[in-house]
């Protein structure tokens, strides 16, 4: 019985931090929230004194947690400045990057594009091939971000690893 509570714990935390590396790739799935809830769920499954994690750990996780979030909110919009999107075009990626959120997946990919689309057409006033290029450049620059938030997942992944079971 206590081999099986203990892939039972291992499972667990397995599934959450490979469903976060997964989830880095796919919007729907929160990827680098997942790994760090992984991390948590190893300290408090197998407890403090046999984890091997510490608060350090637990700060730097979250840390690495926060870069991925900010990479996935402002990269489409830093994608479409490079691109020369105007002020309103950028609103508009971020707009509708957060709108997005609620259509699932399609709205994750769409949604920005749309937005930063429409923000120059309307409110920068610009002609369908400028205002095409900043969309253009919205989809590269979330390309880049999925590239710099799987980076910085495989970070996490490397620290957790490191920490949990070579440093102490």
């Amino acid at each position: 019985m206590e081999i099986f509570i203990l892939a039972i714990k291992w499972v667990t935390v397995g599934t959450l931090m490979f469903g976060g590396l997964v989830g880095t790739f796919l919007p729907i799935l929160p990827g680098s929230f997942f790994i760090l809830l992984g991390a948590v769920a190893h300290y408090f499954l197998f407890g403090q004194s046999q984890s091997g994690l510490t608060w350090l750990s637990f700060v730097v996780l979250t840390l690495l947690f926060g870069l991925s979030v900010f990479v996935d909110w402002l990269s489409g919009a830093i994608g479409a400045k490079w691109f020369g999107a105007s002020k309103w075009g950028i609103g508009g990626a971020i707009a509708g990057g957060i709108i997005g959120i609620f259509f699932g997946f399609i709205g994750l990919i769409i949604g920005p594009l749309l937005g930063a689309f429409i923000f120059e057409m309307i409110f920068a006033k610009k002609e369908l091939n400028a205002a095409g290029k900043s969309t253009w450049g919205t989809l590269i620059g979330g390309g880049a971000g999925i590239i710099a938030k799987a980076m910085v997942s495989l970070a996490m992944i490397v620290y957790y690893i490191a920490d949990a079971f070579f440093v102490n």
